[in-house]
């Protein structure tokens, strides 16, 4: 982002009194209060349905979230003379929720569970539009790169240690995205056709998640999504856990918040188990290791991994804990 983008203001009716360079932003003071300008690489129609969930979200009165402005001539997003797409939004003084502080986490996903009380969209025409995601299929596609890796580190003479490391583990964390979504796609054909009238933020993390004098706003909706809401819970958790060695005192205690706010259904504790259970870690190593340079790998790869492995175990408790009293049978 250049300063050649500030122009891009003017077509806007803000006054604007000063700008600075934030993180790949810029950052505005203006008579409508603290804008951000963000650089926006989705296709039109996506930041159309992102203004119409926030707008329906606000008119709950649960949830703060940011606002997309529209221009004077009514439009979404501008453009600057490459043809490169902008869009401002509304922005807050304030620090990103703290990831090391337990009740302050608690209090992120109750948050979540009324985001997606405020974010169900039955009824909805617009909805109808937007493509669902599968997760089943993305699984299918991650099977396939692993597979694909796992024959080319076989083929491959000389190994580095982190590939040989790599190898002596990988036939269990492959033989178990295999298994999972077996059972997933198993479960999905066994169970009804399922709707998604629920938009999912599709990126909460700790990041988008303001704490500001007024409470928590909610930022970054860029990636929504119609999935199993879980979808944000999972990920949530996922980061928070492996932060903290899988602690199945901290997950309960966030299930907990969010369950006390919005009941999780039987089915939503089986998304939710097929997402933790499936290797997605192990899949983002391996991925990243395949389409970066080969000729050196970053001792960083070989810690990610030794890290991964340590915790396997805890991670299996975990899902006991949390997963076994649901009626499941833990791999």
């Amino acid at each position: 982002m250049n300063d050649r983008s500030v122009s891009l203001l003017d077509q806007y009716e803000i006054e604007i009194n000063r700008t600075w360079k934030g993180r790949g932003a810029i950052l505005c003071e203006s008579d409508q209060g603290l804008l951000i300008m963000k650089e926006y690489t989705g296709p039109a129609e996506k930041v159309k349905f992102q203004d119409y969930l926030l707008k329906h979200i606000q008119e709950s009165g649960t949830v703060r979230t940011e606002t997309i402005l529209k221009t004077r001539e009514e439009e979404l997003v501008v453009y600057d003379q490459d043809r490169v797409a902008y869009i401002v939004k509304t922005y807050c003084n304030g620090r990103e929720c703290n990831h090391r502080e337990p009740r302050e986490c608690a209090q992120a996903v109750e948050t979540l569970a009324k985001l997606h009380k405020a974010s169900d969209l039955s009824g909805s025409p617009v909805l109808e539009n937007q493509p669902i995601f599968r997760i089943d299929r993305e699984y299918e596609k991650h099977n396939k790169e692993l597979r694909k890796v796992r024959k080319f580190l076989r083929g491959k003479s000389q190994k580095a240690d982190f590939e040989i490391y790599l190898m002596r583990h990988y036939d269990y964390f492959l033989d178990t995205a295999l298994q999972i979504t077996e059972e997933l796609q198993y479960d999905s054909r066994e169970k009804d056709s399922y709707e998604f009238p629920i938009v999912c933020h599709g990126d909460y993390q700790y990041h988008n998640i303001i704490q500001t004098e007024e409470g928590s706003m909610l930022v970054n909706f860029e990636k929504c999504v119609r999935d199993y809401p879980v979808r944000d819970l999972y990920l949530f958790l996922r980061k928070l856990l492996e932060k903290n060695n899988w602690s199945q005192t901290l997950g309960n205690m966030l299930l907990e918040s969010y369950n006390r706010e919005k009941p999780l259904t039987d089915r939503d504790y089986r998304q939710l188990y097929y997402r933790f259970a499936y290797p997605e870690k192990f899949w983002k190593i391996v991925n990243f290791y395949y389409n970066t340079g080969k000729a050196w790998i970053p001792d960083r790869n070989m810690e990610k991994i030794e890290k991964l492995f340590a915790q396997e175990r805890e991670k299996q408790l975990f899902l006991e804990s949390v997963f076994r009293p649901q009626g499941f049978v833990v791999r």
